[in-house]
């Protein structure tokens, strides 16, 4: 069977299996877009173990990642879901060649934060960790025109924090992007600067307050979010002093924060589980 037969069986199965509800359920985790079949995941996980079976000695490496290439051109939750998990069940092959063609998956197709954050902590950190390039083939990345490329650069890092490479370089390397201007790798960052501080605080908390007036709110926010409320209050950005209100006028209500992982309230909710 030809790769176009195997991304049509994928297609088949998933047709098969969907379910508009599920879709629109999941779909509110997603603010930025969720374009889905709405296969149930145990299901979908189950099958692509199959597939996998069926697939990897006649494919090898190359072809798994040609597979996965097409399935995220559609823009399809679950044929995303298929490629990253094939993409992480390569166990060796790894080259600076591969990293490129993984990065033309967030240059094009993939276009979530759930399978950006899985092919960055389960795949592409694999080639920092082992050594396979080093931190500066992502320097392009930071400044990339897909809004995924970026945020997979401060989410791959997290896993840089279990070698010894020291947290002040990290630092060094994501200052560049501390004024991004969107959401998802505001979020990214944070994310990385609250999993460094656990490591090495004085560095952290030294890189926040350098850029406090400066970097986006949502980075701070999420970056201090395991320290004391007394610490946490270090990094309170100042305030210009508010116009007077008309009398009358009635005072405006509060955004809720809608981002993925928060509930209309800002806590933290449940949502759908990474690829796995």
């Amino acid at each position: 069977m030809t790769i176009e037969g195997k991304v049509a069986e994928v297609r088949r199965f998933c047709r098969r299996h969907a379910d508009e509800g599920l879709a629109r359920r999941y779909a509110r985790y997603f603010v930025e877009g969720y374009d889905a079949y709405g296969v149930e995941q145990g299901v979908l996980e189950r099958q692509r173990e199959l597939w996998l079976a069926k697939w990897r000695e006649e494919l090898g490496r190359d072809g798994l990642l040609r597979l996965g290439g097409r399935l995220v051109e559609s823009g399809k939750y679950e044929e995303g879901s298929v490629a990253v998990w094939f993409a992480s069940a390569l166990e060796e092959g790894f080259t600076p060649a591969v990293l490129d063609r993984l990065g033309g998956w967030l240059d094009g197709g993939i276009r979530n934060w759930a399978h950006t954050d899985y092919l960055s902590l389960e795949v592409l950190s694999r080639f920092l960790t082992r050594g396979i390039v080093p931190l500066k083939a992502l320097a392009g990345w930071r400044g990339a025109p897909s809004r995924w490329k970026r945020r997979a650069v401060p989410v791959t890092l997290i896993r840089l924090l279990r070698t010894d490479v020291p947290v002040p370089r990290l630092l060094r390397f994501l200052a560049p992007m501390m004024r991004d201007p969107e959401r998802v790798v505001h979020q990214g960052l944070g994310w990385f600067l609250r999993e460094a501080w656990k490591r090495d605080p004085g560095a952290v908390e030294g890189f926040l307050l350098e850029r406090l007036e400066s970097c986006p709110r949502l980075v701070v926010r999420t970056a201090t979010e395991k320290m004391t409320p007394a610490r946490r209050a270090r990094f309170a950005r100042s305030r210009p002093a508010r116009a007077s209100r008309a009398p009358g006028r009635p005072r405006p209500r509060p955004t809720p924060d809608l981002s993925p992982g928060r509930s209309s309230s800002g806590s933290p909710r449940r949502g759908p589980r990474r690829p796995s």
